[in-house]
């Protein structure tokens, strides 16, 4: 997969992500997760644009382990709002899930692919 590909990828889970969120029940907990999982599902593709332009082998592969890191969140977030029950449409959550397990396999091989060639 190229940059472009994955960046594309990343850009789709986070708008999977917008139109997940857009229906959550409208209650505290539903808010509350709502923005959450908004600001973690969306940071990755930003983050990963931002490692694009590293100053550094290291700084790109800290810039990627913050792309993990949200990726990581948002999976997990997914799930509590699977277990809460807070959304109707299953569908969509079942994809972004899987997505953003698959986006956190390619970045954990990503990153220790980096890291490999830095030494």
């Amino acid at each position: 997969m190229n940059k472009l590909e994955l960046e594309n990828r990343l850009i789709d889970f986070a708008a999977t992500i917008i139109s997940v969120a857009g229906n959550f029940e409208k209650n505290y907990a539903g808010n509350h997760l709502a923005t959450q999982i908004i600001r973690s599902g969306t940071a990755p593709a930003l983050n990963y644009g931002e490692a694009q332009s590293a100053e550094s082998s290291k700084d790109f592969v800290h810039k990627m382990g913050i792309c993990l890191k949200e990726l990581r969140e948002s999976f997990v977030c997914l799930k509590i709002i699977e277990k809460a029950n807070l959304t109707t449409d299953l569908n969509d959550l079942v994809k972004a899930k899987i997505e953003a397990n698959e986006l956190i396999s390619i970045f954990v091989s990503s990153i220790k692919t980096a890291k490999a060639n830095m030494k």
